[in-house]
């Protein structure tokens, strides 16, 4: 069946590989490829409203709903048309055969008139419940816990304005509520009412998504190399997967801001589990023991960029130019040590990032990380992504952060086992990009390119498009 999927307009390019996710969690292996999508007739794809096809049944279609961050709800499409009149005509079509269960005297429901773009007074709205009188409802109504909501949902014509681009014309759905999203999930965990965080700490809504890109739930393993405050990991565990983190900052996954301000808890602000452990460990040294493989189920993760806060690995300047030798640390000082570091370019840490991933995760596991992009001229961006033999990738989103720079969410699935074989073609492919597209990911370039003054000082905010969205 194609349901209909109004989702919130916001975070345009995430919304579709949300869904897909999810049917490959509650579904199995393979079912993320089979969701279909098209769209209503003269509806934009950064439109809201998308028709979609789940592989399985309203089960799967009420799960999906129920975990997703960007769903609003996804409903079983009676009718639609652009005026009442043909909305009217498509619901008086529809199988009564699929209407007339939810319609029987013994059920209770609720119609709710809802609109995007526009706003409908209450007079309106309930003159449009009153106009649905062709449709048999014998229950009776119960606006508190009805056993099923219809959905009135109209469009308005575009403007130039509103976000999307003018080519939508007005339209109105009918439809049954077959599932919704939990929105209460972010007012609790929203940052400002967080014990500890950081200047880098991820935004709620934004660590949640991860955690479904990262197909996050009970029995699986997720881990953070760059845990910082630990928000990706509490998304995680808040879908009941195990997890551990790591920093190269001792200061952070020990220290905190003290006993009762650190990761540990923020887990016990919210009642989460623990994360089995929090390392002091270095990305481009990982601590992990040479016959260790393959025990994660999903690494997600922010790495450090350069633009808000640099990349650092372990041995400080002299010792990587070879000035000074290794030290070890004696034994009184090791409680309060802290160890020096140099700088860490992002091509250098997310090459090391692709190899700790291709060696620790599992078959299927997912690699799930924010890369940045610099933007053109005109706006655009024309990334080239990281690859490696090991992973497939799936899904890029972009979020814009400002005209000149964005980050793209990567989303990999590991497809091929890990050999020497595989080590070194991976070598071979990171020279390349790194000679050939990123020279700006040296340390400092990105940061540079950010915040270097605008041309003839006019301001860069002149210059962004009204449409943020695809051009069409």
């Amino acid at each position: 069946m194609w349901y209909l999927c109004v989702f919130y307009h916001r975070l345009l390019d995430y919304r579709r590989p949300e869904v897909e996710s999810l049917a490959e969690l509650f579904a199995g292996p393979g079912s993320g490829e089979s969701v279909e999508w098209r769209m209503p007739e003269n509806h934009n794809e950064d439109s809201p409203f998308h028709l979609v096809r789940l592989p399985g049944d309203e089960r799967l279609a009420a799960q999906v709903a129920n975990r997703s961050l960007l769903v609003k709800g996804i409903y079983e499409l009676w009718g639609h048309g652009t005026t009442y009149e043909e909305l009217e005509k498509s619901v008086m079509e529809y199988p009564d055969e699929r209407k007339l269960p939810f319609l029987t005297p013994d059920s209770t429901f609720k119609i709710i008139v809802d609109s995007f773009g526009k706003a409908i007074s209450s007079q309106e709205q309930n003159d449009i419940m009153k106009s649905l009188t062709y449709i048999p409802f014998k229950g009776r109504v119960n606006l508190k816990k009805p056993d099923h909501k219809f959905f009135v949902m109209e469009t308005d014509d575009y403007g130039s304005n509103n976000g999307l681009p003018p080519v939508a014309k007005r339209t109105v759905f009918f439809g049954r509520e077959v599932g919704a999203a939990d929105r209460h999930l972010l007012p609790t965990y929203q940052l400002k009412s967080r014990k500890y965080i950081g200047p880098t700490a991820m935004d709620a809504e934004m660590a949640f998504l991860m955690a479904n890109q990262g197909l996050a739930r009970p029995g699986k393993l997720v881990y953070d190399p760059f845990v910082g405050t630990g928000s990706i990991l509490v998304a995680a565990a808040h879908f009941g997967a195990m997890t551990m983190g790591a920093d190269i900052d001792i200061r952070v996954v020990r220290d905190g801001r003290g006993p009762d301000c650190n990761v540990w808890s923020n887990f016990e602000q919210y009642k989460l589990p623990e994360p089995l452990c929090l390392l002091r460990a270095d990305n481009n040294l990982p601590p992990w023991r040479p016959g260790l493989k393959e025990m994660l189920d999903a690494i997600i993760c922010d790495p450090p960029y350069g633009v808000r806060a640099g990349g650092r690995k372990s041995g400080g300047r002299k010792l990587i130019k070879g000035v000074k030798g290794p030290y070890t640390v004696p034994d009184e000082k090791r409680d309060n040590h802290i160890p020096s570091t140099a700088p860490y370019s992002l091509a250098e840490c997310v090459h090391d990032l692709l190899h700790l991933a291709a060696r620790m995760l599992v078959m299927g596991g997912r690699l799930v990380f924010f890369y940045p992009v610099l933007r053109s001229e005109d706006g655009a961006a024309s990334p080239q992504f990281p690859e490696h033999p090991c992973f497939k990738l799936i899904a890029s989103c972009e979020q814009i952060l400002s005209y000149r720079y964005s980050r793209v969410l990567l989303t990999m699935v590991k497809v091929g086992p890990y050999t020497e074989e595989i080590e070194r073609v991976a070598e071979e492919q990171h020279r390349e990009f790194r000679e050939n597209h990123q020279k700006w990911m040296e340390e400092g370039n990105l940061h540079s390119a950010v915040f270097e003054p605008a041309q003839d000082g006019k301001p860069d905010k002149e210059l962004k498009p009204k449409y943020r969205g695809k051009y069409v």
